[in-house]
């Protein structure tokens, strides 16, 4: 049984200089090829249920398949909620039996976003699991813009809030399809001067994958979430399965060579981050 929290496996990177793949999940096949290319990695890994995919299928089916594909490998396997936007969200997260959850209160004014995000890691930490907060706003692209996250406001959050994981606007943009936002390094160290909380980032498709692993190794960052990147190799994938057979019309036969295709994308997004912390 490898289940593990975010704690788990974010103190070891941050201390080794490794990051971690938050790999954000939208169903079982893409949790399958995450899962399988984590043990080919032989490094830990994120499974991530963000909004989206929380619309789709209800937590305690999420928690339950995660859950199962965790303790079908040997390597740590996180299971986490992803912009968790209420207590009664996180909650259920947690009775559904995932390991770590997010609490996302960066669209609040910053005493109300510290207040929340506190109350609401001391219930995580009350039942053994691990608690991610974010300071600063995280944009998207083609929707609302980023609001940076100040070292001293950060400095006051990891302290005043208790989390095991600290998400930080620096540049860095949702939905990014491609790897143009560099990070502002500057402010990365100054916040990480001021913390001993792990680091990370979120919309880290669009950031390049240079700049990836030079944070990672550096230990600056702890964790990478990855989304639109592996649903672009997934798309892409999908259709070029669905025009190499036209007359195939059984979803298996459809989505299991999509599956596949997917492992190797993933490989190359944690080697990148693990670096030369890379298990052999």
């Amino acid at each position: 049984m490898t289940l593990a929290t975010l704690a788990d496996v974010l103190q070891p990177a941050r201390k080794e200089g490794y990051a971690v793949a938050g790999m954000v999940c939208l169903g079982w096949e893409d949790m399958r090829a995450f899962v399988k290319a984590a043990e080919a990695e032989n490094a830990p890994v994120i499974l991530q249920a963000g909004p989206g995919c929380r619309a789709h299928t209800p937590l305690p089916v999420l928690g339950s398949m995660m859950r199962w594909l965790a303790e079908s490998v040997p390597v740590p396997v996180v299971v986490h909620l992803d912009h968790g936007y209420s207590r009664a969200e996180c909650e259920e997260a947690i009775r559904s039996g995932f390991t770590s959850i997010m609490f996302d209160g960066s669209r609040l004014p910053f005493a109300e976003n510290v207040a929340q995000t506190r109350a609401i890691a001391d219930l995580a930490h009350a039942a053994g699991v691990s608690c991610e907060g974010e300071i600063g706003f995280v944009g998207y692209t083609g929707g609302q813009q980023s609001l940076g996250t100040e070292p001293a406001e950060a400095a006051t959050f990891a302290r005043e809030t208790g989390v095991d994981a600290m998400a930080i606007s620096v540049g860095n943009v949702h939905l990014q399809t491609t790897q143009g936002a560099l990070l502002d390094e500057a402010r990365i160290a100054e916040i990480q001067a001021q913390t001993d909380v792990p680091l990370v980032i979120h919309g880290g498709s669009g950031v390049p994958a240079a700049q990836r692993a030079r944070l990672s190794a550096a230990g600056m960052i702890s964790k990478f979430n990855i989304g639109t990147e592996l649903r672009m190799a997934f798309g892409a994938s999908l259709r070029q399965v669905l025009v190499a057979n036209p007359d195939t019309f059984d979803r298996l036969a459809l989505l299991s060579p999509v599956e596949e295709a997917l492992v190797p994308v993933a490989r190359a997004t944690i080697r990148t981050l693990m670096g030369n912390a890379a298990r052999a």
